[in-house]
């Protein structure tokens, strides 16, 4: 059974690998810089502190905490822990894989971009009140799955890396919120508060 699966990552990350073209490589190598992350983030930072002033002291923390536990626990403890080589270290994938951003860190269990990504997803989706946001809640989701996606692109991540990664930071950032959720009373009280 783990040979089977071990096979059908090898192959859905050699599909994705190989369905590319000048543009995608464009995409795929900006959403995967993390430099591009940071005016992102601090736009999004200044954006809920202007949106929800008192309730952004809460709220930033827990979800600099999610975060910061997501790329951390990837990082330093999942990737040393497993020691499972990115296919782009890897011999038996190395010379099939079409590298347009170079390889990275020789392990690749769990990703680390993913979990960062589906840490803010999670948090903002369950945190912010129901209903509302949608574009911002949308955004964010459909940033984290470009993301994701781009590991596997770039050749840096097997899909099940990302997936776990993915798992990760989902699970941490629904902790937080629920922490959240709990320390601001009511969801009638919090959503009515903030700008439209």
């Amino acid at each position: 059974m783990f040979r089977a699966l071990s096979s059908l990552d090898d192959q859905l990350l050699l599909a994705v690998n190989h369905a590319r073209g000048p543009a995608l490589d464009a995409v795929m190598t900006f959403a995967s810089n993390r430099l591009v992350w940071f005016p992102f983030y601090a736009l999004l930072i200044g954006w809920l502190v202007w949106h929800f002033r008192r309730r952004a002291l809460l709220l930033l923390p827990l979800v600099v905490t999610a975060v910061a536990l997501a790329d951390s626990i990837t990082s330093r403890f999942f990737k040393p822990f497993f020691a499972r080589l990115r296919p782009c270290h890897n011999p038996a994938l190395e010379a099939q894989l079409y590298l347009p951003d170079g390889c990275g860190g020789q392990y690749g269990f769990m990703s680390s971009h993913a979990a960062n990504g589906f840490a803010l997803a999670v948090f903002l989706l369950l945190a912010l009140p129901a209903g509302r946001y949608r574009a911002l809640k949308t955004g964010v989701f459909l940033w984290a799955i470009l993301l994701s996606y781009s590991r596997i692109y770039l050749g840096a991540h097997f899909p099940t890396d990302v997936l776990g990664g993915a798992l990760i930071g989902a699970g941490l950032g629904w902790g937080a919120a629920a922490l959240f959720r709990r320390h601001t009373g009511p969801r009638g009280r919090w959503a009515s508060l903030g700008r439209a």
